[in-house]
């Protein structure tokens, strides 16, 4: 079973069911050099830690996204190699936010298992508040919770932040704001440099099948773009805030 430290606690089986997959696809994705190597402990038995989920929860959404096995390759290979399991987890709940909804009901169990750990009422209580699910209609009824898969891992870690319930509130309504405006600026850019003359190109089969291949991976890459600026950002905010005299 998994602690709450950052130590490789995880069987194969256990990584596998955290992550909603088969074991047989986390083997596949390791011989393919997209996961890490387990570490081997006694018995020889590999063990995972949460920079293996994180990463694992990555290559499902971009391929969910539909990136080939190859593309999903050259994405992983372009990210810094000092990502943290959190830093992976931004990622995927950035990548996620480009698909359209994929909520899924789950019971209360399994709402766990996919958490990785028990949930008392105020921690549902939180990820609601964060949009990560929705309780049953009517409370109390036994009915599924409507979960957001692709926030739901980000939620989980956040209930162990020391931060305060309404500062994350905050800190998310700010970057809704600030991420719909880069969207809006980014679609207007789109629109009129690069959709606005494709139109006038039409006939074109050569710019037609290069519009097609752009559009394809367009999503994934300005992700990417906008998730390594804002990190390397932040931690220059954060350096100059604290270390400031």
């Amino acid at each position: 079973m998994a602690t709450g430290t950052d130590e490789p606690t995880l069987t194969v089986d256990e990584l596998a069911a955290r992550a909603g997959v088969t074991v047989r696809t986390v083997r596949f994705y390791s011989t393919r050099g997209l996961l890490p190597p387990p570490v081997i402990g006694p018995r020889r038995v590999g063990h995972y830690g949460a920079d293996h989920l994180s990463r694992l929860a990555l290559i499902e959404e971009l391929q969910h996204q539909g990136m080939t096995l190859a593309a999903i390759e050259r994405y992983l290979e372009q990210l810094p190699p000092d990502l943290s399991a959190h830093d992976l987890a931004i990622h995927r709940a950035l990548v996620a936010s480009w698909a359209p909804d994929r909520a899924e009901d789950m019971t209360r169990a399994e709402l766990e298992k996919r958490a990785g750990r028990a949930l008392t009422e105020p921690d549902v209580d939180r990820l609601a508040a964060m949009g990560v699910l929705v309780r049953p209609e009517p409370e109390g009824d036994g009915g599924p919770y409507r979960v957001d898969l692709g926030l739901l891992r980000l939620g989980v870690e956040l209930l162990d932040v020391p931060i305060a319930h309404e500062t994350i509130l905050a800190a998310r309504t700010v970057l809704l704001e600030h991420t719909r405006s880069a969207a809006q600026e980014m679609t207007r850019l789109f629109r009129d440099e690069v959709w606005n003359p494709y139109r006038e190109r039409e006939g074109d089969p050569e710019h037609v099948a290069a519009m097609k291949s752009l559009s394809a991976h367009m999503q994934p890459i300005v992700v990417q773009a906008l998730v390594t600026a804002f990190q390397r950002s932040l931690k220059e905010e954060l350096r100059a805030a604290f270390t400031a005299e």
